[in-house]
């Protein structure tokens, strides 16, 4: 049985949420015996083909465009430690420990699945490192995404073998000291392993996963502001109304009308459509060809379209995680060993152009949810157009006190620039490799701006939250709905109202933290059951 606290790596079950709990710590990483069945009979079958003198890539051949030169026998484990330190040339900051171990951990799962050809003895070295708690350090610039993250996968590689850095106790120091501190020691590679630990997607996947995480994040937490915008406008309640969108059923936009529905349940705020027509009448002049109301009859598009502007959003995500899963549960090396079939393949699984693709449209989905968020918050602060609100919410003296006006700028800038990131990485191809790599996909490079995004993306739906309480503390807290009524509790027992007598960036750090480093937000349902 496993512990509760071990993940049990067969290779095909690693989701992008138990990378991250591998990456910080939370879980530690074990090798269910089928698989190392299936690891063993593969790597029996490669010593049985070298032995038969068969030509195979990487183990008795150089690599690239080299592949027509053939190593001798008696150098071939030579030929493994050569290709991890030359290709140990990236540049510029560290990966973040955390996310260096689930990439070290998602390294480990693709190999357990028994294709590619390596021995026990490196399974148990990655499992012992990861449960260590060390971290490889792999700087961030250098991988073209094919074949797979060769710059990074080599740094994540000098560990195992006793070179470069890793952290340790979140101390950076030489591999090799880390090892002893550990108990453990430096492993020889011996054929294929340097290649088989190379040759794949584990960085872009890593970095994936936890843009992933951060991202549902995001998302859950732009419901509840959805939720909270409609109350603090007396929103119309028909916009979430599900006849409307069952006729118009696509799947992410139902489920998002659906969540922040059931988030405003038993709302005194909300505006129900058939009220509205007395209202109006009220207002009337029976003898004039045409009146003017005060009460809306639609909601700007901020608030009645929050479910068909994040309906592509939710999709988006959900669809990214499809992919960085089937990927961290694939087999992606090259060759490629079916030893069941008697087979050794030559092919492309390293190619990170899924992966890439899936973080394209992710920053594209998560700048369209800095769109919506950063309209709501102008709506809040300009007087113009936050029906009785003060301006800026500021709850002094205006123009003496400036309320949320500077914080704005924090929104609208971060805003802009992921308009700027959301431009696609996937397509921007460039031959290297003397040509033998001539489409690449820069996954990786797809993914750590995926990550840079979503951190801008933090920085604007936490000021929305903020503008969110202070709006609320002016009206309509006391008649919340049964969700919203729950979050704000908990929100505004750490909030206090701005008043321009602290730094407003200490409150931002401060809601930064509560809001993505807990976990209020992993699951809405907790709110509305």
């Amino acid at each position: 049985m496993t512990e509760p606290n071990t993940i049990m790596l067969t290779g095909n079950s690693m989701s992008f949420k138990d990378i991250v709990a591998v990456g910080i710590g939370d879980k530690k990483v074990e090798l269910a015996p089928e698989a190392l069945a299936k690891c063993r009979a593969s790597r029996d079958f490669l010593e049985s083909a070298i032995k038969e003198k068969k030509v195979i890539y990487g183990v008795n051949t150089s690599f690239g465009p080299m592949c027509n030169k053939i190593i001798n026998d008696r150098e071939i484990e030579t030929l493994q430690h050569n290709l991890i330190v030359s290709h140990s040339a990236g540049l510029g900051a560290p990966i973040l420990p955390y996310i260096a171990m689930g990439i070290l951990a998602i390294r480990l799962n693709t190999l357990v699945k028994g294709h590619s050809g390596v021995r026990l003895r490196l399974l148990y070295m990655m499992r012992d490192m990861i449960n260590a708690g060390i971290a490889p350090y792999i700087p961030e610039c250098g991988s073209v995404g094919a074949s797979g993250d060769l710059i990074h996968l080599a740094h994540m590689s000098l560990a195992i073998i006793g070179k470069g850095q890793v952290y340790y106790k979140k101390q950076l120091m030489p591999a090799v000291d880390a090892l002893e501190k550990a108990g453990l020691a430096p492993l020889t590679l011996s054929y294929k392993e340097g290649l088989a630990l190379m040759n794949g997607t584990a960085a872009m996947t890593g970095i994936a996963a936890f843009t992933l995480f951060g991202a549902s994040k995001l998302l859950n937490i732009a419901c509840v502001n959805a939720a909270f915008a409609v109350e603090i406008f007396g929103g119309i309640d028909d916009a979430f109304d599900p006849d409307l969108h069952d006729v118009k059923p696509h799947p992410g936009q139902v489920e998002i009308a659906a969540a922040i529905k059931k988030l405003y349940r038993g709302t005194g705020n909300v505006t129900r459509r058939e009220d509205l027509h007395g209202q109006i009448r009220e207002q009337g002049q029976s003898d004039t060809p045409v009146f003017e109301t005060d009460i809306n009859v639609q909601d700007v598009y901020s608030l009645r379209c929050t479910p068909q502007i994040l309906a592509p959003v939710k999709e988006a995500l959900d669809n990214a995680v499809a992919t960085v899963e089937t990927e961290a549960n694939s087999t992606n090396d090259n060759p490629i060993i079916i030893a069941e079939k008697k087979k050794i393949i030559h092919g492309g699984n390293f190619h990170g152009q899924s992966i890439s693709f899936a973080m394209d449209s992710l920053c594209i989905a998560m700048s369209t949810l800095c769109n919506l968020s950063e309209r709501r918050t102008n709506k809040l602060l300009d007087k113009n157009l936050n029906e009785g609100l003060p301006e800026h919410l500021i709850p002094g003296e205006p123009g003496l006190t400036m309320g949320f006006m500077g914080a704005q700028y924090l929104a609208t800038s971060a805003t802009a620039e992921n308009r700027n990131m959301a431009n696609p990485m996937s397509v921007n191809s460039i031959s290297c490799n003397a040509t033998n790599q001539d489409v690449v996909s820069m996954g990786t490079v797809a993914a750590r701006k995926a990550f840079r995004l979503i951190s801008h993306a933090k920085h604007v739906v936490t000021l929305e939250v903020l503008a969110d309480l202070q709006a609320l503390s002016f009206r309509n807290a006391c008649r919340l709905g049964k969700g919203t009524g729950k979050i704000h509790d908990i929100l505004n027992a750490e909030f206090k109202v701005y008043d321009n007598t602290t730094v407003f960036h200490d409150s931002l750090v401060k809601f930064r933290k509560l809001l993505f480093s807990s976990q209020l937000f992993d699951d809405l349902s907790v709110y509305w059951d």
